[in-house]
């Protein structure tokens, strides 16, 4: 394989592992990389007789690699080479490189943090980011920082956005030529209006390809769901259709990658973009879409989206076509549109739901935020990660994991499907969680059932029922792990009813049904719905496994439950709480017991409040809403007069406004509030009497003197009002006949203004000189108000009439 561009770089790498423990090679499809880096390392002196473990990102990738590695040697897979993916173990005694799926080197980071006995691990295809990838490169580089500095670690890129790697492996970049022959690219004329339309698009660009080029064609959607309408759409043409995806069973995957006689088209995912050669493709057909998970902060779950692929991706998927001979890469959608896509995708870690990595970390004994990772993790999303992982009880509230956690961890399942199987209390109940958590990781074996109801699924694993064989298969496969890890023979029969399970791994999502049939109110505070049509649609209470869509979150699997079945098997989780409030009328205080499953209340009764409760409920009250106090003009008056002071003596006066009331709740105010039962009577308090009393009776006293409420006039008491600009006494004209002076407020340090008003009330004038205006301003007030009031006196010289008093003419 010496042709192969990568053989030209192997010294380089060699050389560049002796000197430092770590290294980027950039490699394009097609270099050689996968094939040749993993056996040009076996014999380096500092990897000392040790195994090298090399990360694909999928199984198929995976299962490919070992099996063209072992080609190249003369062996079989379990040989020197093996491999290993979630459900398939192909090793032997004499296995020297193991190739992984990304999840399984996170495992044996756990199961043994040393990683004894490996001297070498290389992370293939470092630049697609997946979660898994960034997970076990930041454990792999924390054991190499700490117990193991002679570990090498590779990472290899088919692209060049590496700048941050190689600043976290502090590494040396080695790149190898590619050997790709001349791609020409085609542009569509338009971009497609709908996402929707791309499978009966892309089927008639791929007739125009086979009746315009030579070579098999391979076309890239974005799932399966997409590559089934587009090979209906392309019945009749004149080649082999056949799809390639990662459920596909590996026999139909081995037999898209070997040669075939036959023109083909691969209808396939993103996972022929890298990694694998598909022998005899000239022409790539590129949708331009892909599925990529992203999650959902304000509903916490995570959905796949298509999305626009980026511009290096689509660089990838078109040297597909050059990778044996000149080849042709026709684009659905425009030049234009093409310029505004990204330049790479984004990692997975920005868009992706964080339990797993959290609960990883933590068994891991560190924090994920302080970890290596080449791009750090969203803290909302480790938030809420570890929320979910307190609530399951997996870790306390410090982040430390707890035994739960621990156990949770080994079982290698995402946090919630561990945290199901624990919840189990007997071995046919274990064996159905087993078969739940393998149903949950894989797709729906049912996807035209008609109904979300999980008992459906189970009936079809166990054999009770049709389905996608494939599918099940697969979800027996991995019951079937699960059982073995959970310390059950493979065979044991599963029993027992999902819902209590289900319940144990998504406690967030217990729904109960509201109003119409098919709408449902979760624990986790939210809403979901259910298609009206189905049997489940009218149940009182489901607990939900999955949920997606776009909009209200639709409800996929779920199993009926009782409050009572909760109540029997959750009592852990049900928390009872005492609510205190008023009623909307009278202001009574209630209290209520509410025993409560998350946001659900599964019963609620009516308790008497206590005299504490009371009282704290009633401060409550005021403080949210101290309109609710009633207010007299006089403690009014009382509040101005004092802030008056403060301006008039600046020490010794407290502050009686709203503002420094409202913040003093405590002193003035709520010991008054003791023995009261109702917010009515907290209404009915004498502020005017309160706020005397706070203020003292020396400092009363002394504002009495200072600025009296009212001043004596020779027709009676006048108030003053005190709220205004200045001081204002306001009375009818005839109240001050008989005075020629204006009193004075404060020993002269505040003038007074007398409003005299109509008998009507209305301002006649206002003045801060009564003597003056008897004699300057009277005469034409006297005049008109004759006229307007003949029946009243109005003397010539009021400072010497008579005083009348207050109300009489």
């Amino acid at each position: 394989m010496d042709e192969l561009p990568v053989a030209a770089i192997l010294p380089d790498l060699r050389a560049s592992l002796a000197r430092s423990a770590n290294a980027v090679l950039v490699a394009p499809p097609g270099a050689g990389k996968t094939s040749l880096v993993p056996q040009a390392l076996l014999g380096a002196d500092w990897l000392g007789g040790q195994k090298i473990v090399m990360l694909e990102p999928r199984r198929l990738a995976a299962r490919a690699a070992a099996e063209r590695i072992a080609q190249l040697i003369g062996e079989a897979p379990g040989g020197t080479v093996g491999y290993r993916t979630r459900l398939e173990s192909v090793i032997g005694p004499a296995t020297r490189i193991e190739v992984i799926t990304e999840g399984l080197l996170t495992r044996r980071l756990l199961a043994d943090p040393g990683l004894d006995g490996i001297g070498c691990v290389i992370f293939d295809e470092i630049h697609e980011r997946s979660l898994e990838a960034d997970l076990a490169l930041a454990l792999t580089l924390d054991l190499q920082r700490g117990l193991r500095p002679e570990l090498r670690i590779l990472a290899m890129s088919a692209t060049a956005d590496i700048a941050t790697l190689t600043t976290l492996l502090e590494a040396p970049v080695i790149e190898s030529a590619g050997r790709v022959h001349p791609v020409t690219i085609e542009f569509a004329a338009r971009d497609l209006a709908d996402a929707r339309d791309l499978p009966a698009a892309l089927a008639r660009a791929v007739r125009g390809a086979l009746a315009a080029h030579r070579g098999d064609v391979l076309a890239f959607l974005p799932g399966v769901g997409e590559i089934r309408r587009a090979a209906e759409a392309l019945e009749g043409a004149p080649a082999t259709i056949m799809p390639l995806y990662g459920d596909l069973p590996p026999a139909e995957q081995a037999r898209v990658l070997a040669p075939s006689s036959q023109r083909r088209v691969i209808l396939a995912t993103s996972i022929a973009e890298t990694s694998l050669t598909v022998p005899g493709v000239r022409v790539v057909v590129d949708g331009g879409f892909r599925r990529a998970p992203e999650f959902d902060t304000g509903r916490a779950l995570t959905r796949l989206v298509t999305r626009r692929i980026s511009r290096a991706a689509s660089t990838q998927r078109a040297g597909r076509a050059g990778r044996e001979a000149p080849g042709v890469a026709i684009r659905l959608w425009t030049e234009a549109l093409h310029r505004g896509l990204p330049e790479f995708d984004a990692p997975e870690i920005a868009a992706a739901e964080l339990s797993g990595l959290v609960l990883t970390c933590a068994a891991w004994g560190a924090d994920a935020a302080a970890l290596p990772f080449p791009e750090p993790p969203p803290p909302g999303a480790l938030a809420q990660a570890r929320a979910l992982l307190t609530d399951l009880g997996a870790i306390d509230a410090t982040g430390r994991i707890s035994q739960a956690g621990r156990r949770m961890a080994e079982l290698g399942a995402a946090p919630r499907l561990a945290a199901m199987m624990l919840a189990a209390d007997s071995a046919a109940e274990a064996a159905l969680a087993a078969d739940l958590a393998a149903l949950l990781e894989e797709r729906d074996p049912l996807r035209e059932a008609g109904s979300a109801d999980i008992a459906l699924r189970l009936d079809a694993i166990a054999g009770r029922g049709g389905g996608d064989r494939g599918v099940i298969a697969r979800i027996r496969q991995a019951a079937g792990t699960y059982r073995g890890r959970l310390g059950l023979r493979r065979d044991t029969q599963a029993g027992g009813d999902p819902a209590v399970l289900i319940a144990a791994g998504f406690p967030d999502r217990i729904g109960v049904r509201r109003g119409e049939p098919g709408s449902f109110r979760l624990s986790e505070g939210g809403g979901a719905k259910l298609d009206p049509a189905d049997p489940l649609a009218r149940a009182p209470m489901l607990a939900v496994a999955a949920l997606g869509g776009r909009g209200a979150p639709k409800i996929g699997l779920a199993a009926p439950i009782s409050a009572a079945t909760i109540e029997e098997r959750l009592a852990a989780r049900i928390v009872t709480t005492r609510e205190i409030g008023l009623d909307g009328t009278g202001g009574t205080v209630m209290a209520r017991e509410r025993r409560r499953f998350g946001a659900l209340v599964l019963a609620e009764r009516s308790t008497p409040a206590s005299p504490p409760e009371i009282e704290a409920a009633l401060r409550e009250a005021i403080r949210e809403k101290p309109g609710l106090l009633g207010w007299s003009d006089e403690a009014r008056q009382l509040q101005a007069r004092v802030a008056l002071m403060r301006e008039i003596e600046p020490e010794g006066w407290p502050d009686l406004s709203d503002e420094a009331l409202r913040a003093d709740f405590e002193t003035w105010l709520f010991p008054y509030l003791a023995g009261m039962s109702r917010l009515k009577e907290a209404a009915a308090l004498d502020l005017l009497a309160i706020l005397r009393d706070h203020l003292g009776h020396e400092r009363v006293r002394a504002l009495d003197a200072a600025l009296p409420a009212r001043i004596e006039a020779p027709g009676g008491a006048v108030p003053i009002d005190y709220t205004g600009p200045v001081p204002v006494a306001a009375a009818r004209a005839q109240a001050f006949y008989g005075s020629d002076a204006t009193p004075r407020l404060a020993g002269g340090a505040v003038r007074l203004q007398i409003a005299l008003l109509s008998p009507a009330g209305r301002p006649i004038a206002v003045t801060g000189d009564l003597a003056d205006f008897w004699r300057r301003g009277w005469a034409d007030a006297r005049k008109d108000m004759r006229g307007r009031y003949p029946k009243h006196e109005w003397p010539e010289e009021p400072w010497r009439a008579p005083a009348r008093p207050r109300g009489r003419r």
